[in-house]
This record gives structure tokens, C-alpha cells and sequence, in this order.
């Protein structure tokens, strides 16, 4: 996200901009719909909008998207990815066999998580 976003209560004005597509791209955050026009992202909620303008467009250019705009889902999916089987290689592994499958996969769910929370924390914390 660049800059903070801007709340629209409903009361005030019903809000949308012509041509504001629907989307599944970016994190609801406990929104009802989310919409995007361009860098705009949209979120509706029950009583208001909150709008925010990401640097890259995810439908144009998705890994830019999480480079620039949202690089705390790349961190937490390498941290599964290299920090998960890693971890359960180290606390699951004994002399008479390898770390099961569910290890790994428990291992890197965790692991994902807590790169994904504090990259966000940190992120979060740099504005």
C-alpha cells in the first residue's frame, strides 16, 4: 500500500467509480467486495469504503505487485518454502528416520507465517 488510505462512509455518499472492476486480487481485510480501477484499490464494507493506491496494478504486472506493493506474502512464502523443511529437518529428525511429510508441511505453514507477520509488522512499522 502507498500512503493510508482514505475512509468514504456510506451515510456520506454512496461511492463508485465507473469502470472499478470486482476482484479477488489483495487482501480483503474483512471487506465485503473489493474492487480495483487502475493503481486504485477499493474496498467496500458495510458502512464505508476504505481506498488506497498500490505503486503496480496486480492485474498488470502481479510479481511487481508483490515486489513493490506487498513484498511481505513473497517473504512469507519463502520462508516456507526454504525456512519450513529447514526447520523440521533440525527439530523432527532422529537417528532412525527422516521428518515425515506432515512435519514438513506443519514446519513450513508456521514458518510462512510468522516471515509473513513480522515482514508485515515491519513493513507497517516503516510508514
Amino acid at each position: 500500500m502507498q500512503g493510508d488510505e482514505i475512509e468514504v462512509p456510506k451515510e456520506v455518499r454512496e461511492f463508485m467509480i465507473g469502470g472499478a472492476e470486482e476482484t479477488i486480487l489483495g487482501q480483503k481485510n474483512g471487506a465485503i467486495k473489493q474492487y480495483r480501477y487502475g493503481n486504485l484499490h477499493i474496498r467496500e464494507y458495510n458502512d464505508k469504503f476504505l481506498v488506497h493506491t498500490d505503486k503496480i496494478d496486480p492485474r498488470e504486472d502481479p510479481f511487481g505487485h508483490l515486489v513493490f506493493d506487498a513484498p511481505e506474502v513473497l517473504i512469507g512464502l519463502a520462508c516456507a518454502i526454504f525456512g519450513g523443511p529447514q526447520i523440521a529437518k533440525f527439530f523432527f529428525n532422529n537417528k532412525f528416520k527422516k521428518p515425515s511429510a506432515t512435519s514438513k508441511l506443519l514446519s513450513s505453514i508456521l514458518s510462512g507465517y510468522v516471515g509473513y507477520i513480522t515482514s508485515k509488522k515491519i513493513k507497517n512499522s516503516l510508514k
